[in-house]
């Protein structure tokens, strides 16, 4: 009897609670870190990481820097950062698999404590970022500054379901940061093979591609510059150089491109707005149109393109065809244009081709394009 009511009260007491999962900042992670969201997330991975030389003592001599700095915010904004070495010593203990970046799991680490560095930057020290006209939090309070530094040390110290902050809390920190200063961008058509594309992707299962010579006509963006213009003069006149060039009928699909950049913290997200522009304007089918609602940049533009082809399985040894006004498509074709791609993102984004009217360039995708580099937390 005494055996049988002490099993009974042990199984009555509760088990012990799991932390909060938080979807907003869990797909942020994802979508930011993918690698150190998926090892950091994952005790026995992270088990296995500290283990490794040097990866123990480097986290502790972190731990000691933020623990020094007290209530000083700066002090502890600054000392979430990763040096040189910390950086060194976490990618040489990171696997080989740990990753499906076409260069490797160690480039990808590098990439993502980069971008944390870099928000941590931007967002808690408040330094200029490379385009400061929509980049960043803009112009800030103080107060408002250190309110948000604040809370975002206090929510990386708050348990979170599958967070990386028993690896290190920088992660957490920096997805505070952006979650506080309302950046959570880089999320906001999550999947991407949803909402205003998923009529696009189901009929992108049934296609035949070699009977295509373009598998898409790719429109750059050309953002606004006024708080309510939903397209700017040169996207109207993109959107119709677009539906003059579909008519001919050798192309599967228009993939429409630009975000949520011009001006600063703008409602409208270009290639939704040119979505709707080739539907109510010229009768363009929806299964026929493509967003790609993230890029902020001519560069950006073509990387994130082709991305959204990934995605929906179209071969990327197929030339497209990219379409924008003269003065964007010289640029597109120049030299500088190649080298700025080198600059910012590290590799270009495909091989331009042909240039076979002043509107028009055959392009054909780069498959490093699908690199997720957090060093752009708006737009990895």
């Amino acid at each position: 009897m005494r055996l049988a009511a002490a099993a009974l009260m042990l199984a009555c007491v509760p088990a012990a609670a799991a932390p909060a999962g938080d979807r907003v900042v869990a797909a942020l992670s994802h979508r930011l870190f993918p690698l150190l969201d998926a090892l950091g997330g994952d005790p026995v991975a992270t088990a296995r990481l500290e283990a490794q030389p040097g990866v123990a003592a480097m986290l502790a001599a972190r731990a000691a820097r933020r623990t020094a700095c007290a209530q000083d915010l700066a002090c502890l904004a600054q000392a979430m950062v990763w040096t040189p070495e910390d950086g060194a010593a976490l990618t040489a203990a990171v696997p080989a698999n740990a990753s499906r970046a076409d260069d490797g799991a160690r480039a990808q680490a590098a990439r993502e404590i980069e971008g944390i560095n870099t928000i941590l930057r931007t967002y808690a020290l408040n330094q200029v970022p490379r385009y400061p006209q929509i980049d960043g939090a803009g112009i800030l309070d103080p107060l408002e500054l250190r309110a948000r530094v604040q809370a975002a040390d206090w929510l990386a110290r708050t348990p979170r379901d599958g967070s990386a902050q028993a690896l290190d809390p920088s992660v957490e920190f920096t997805l505070a940061l952006l979650d506080v200063s309302d950046r959570t961008d880089a999320i906001g058509f999550e999947p991407i093979t949803g909402g205003f594309n998923a009529p696009a992707v189901r009929r992108a299962r049934t296609l035949d591609w070699s009977r295509w010579r373009y598998s898409a006509l790719i429109l750059t963006g050309v953002g606004p510059e006024t708080p309510d213009a939903a397209l700017s003069p040169y996207g109207k006149y993109h959107v119709r150089l677009a539906a003059d060039r579909f008519a001919r009928g050798d192309i599967a699909f228009i993939l429409l491109t630009g975000g949520r950049a011009h001006p600063r913290a703008t409602r409208f997200t270009e290639a939704e707005q040119m979505r709707s522009a080739l539907i109510d304007r010229y009768g363009i089918p929806a299964e026929a149109i493509l967003i790609e609602p993230y890029a902020r940049h001519t560069t950006t533009n073509l990387r994130n393109a082709t991305r959204v082809l990934a995605a929906i399985g179209a071969p990327l040894d197929r030339d497209t065809l990219i379409v924008c006004n003269p003065g964007q498509s010289e640029t597109i074709a120049s030299p500088a244009f190649a080298q700025r791609n080198l600059t910012e993102l590290g590799y270009e984004p495909g091989t331009v081709g042909r240039r076979l009217s002043p509107t028009e360039l055959e392009f054909r995708p780069s498959p490093k394009s699908l690199r997720i580099d957090p060093r752009d937390p708006l737009d990895p």
